[in-house]
């Protein structure tokens, strides 16, 4: 099985900026929202996929990706109640990358970064441009973003 290890986190600065290696488009819907598993599809420049992901334990969870095509994507995302939208921007650190998502239209004015780590007590390079851990906040997940977007806290 899959599983998905990831610490997710606010920003204290822009810093983060100077030190981006590529930037990506990305519209993501849910098919399902449910706390025991959401499903996911997401159009990440002009590649599509769908993800189903089990409830958190912590900051990890079982993950299943797989490709599809972009056309498949973009009408599944028709099907979506709400689509987010955002850039994400890729930072190497320390041996890991750093994905830090800048949302857009209801959820603009939210930047989080987030890190994939090889296992739940795994050590990673803390860049000065860190802020708070929001990885147990339920009001940063994706899904819950798509329900509830940030504009309206």
């Amino acid at each position: 099985m899959a599983i998905e290890i990831e610490r997710k986190f606010l920003l204290a600065s822009d810093a983060w900026r100077d030190a981006v290696h590529r930037s990506t488009r990305i519209a993501q819907g849910y098919l399902c929202t449910d706390p025991e598993r959401t499903v996911r599809v997401r159009l990440k420049g002009e590649t599509g996929f769908l993800t189903v992901k089990g409830r958190n334990r912590g900051i990890a969870r079982a993950e299943f990706e797989y490709p599809v095509p972009a056309d498949d994507a973009a009408a599944m995302l028709a099907l979506c109640p709400n689509v987010l939208d955002k850039t994400r921007h890729l930072v190497d650190l320390g041996g890991l990358t750093w994905e830090i998502d800048e949302f857009h239209g209801d959820n603009a004015g939210l930047i989080v970064a987030e890190i994939e780590l090889p296992s739940v007590d795994a050590a990673f390079v803390r860049p000065d441009w860190l802020g708070a851990e929001v990885s147990a906040d339920p009001r940063y997940y994706n899904s819950a973003l798509s329900e509830r977007p940030y504009s309206r806290w």
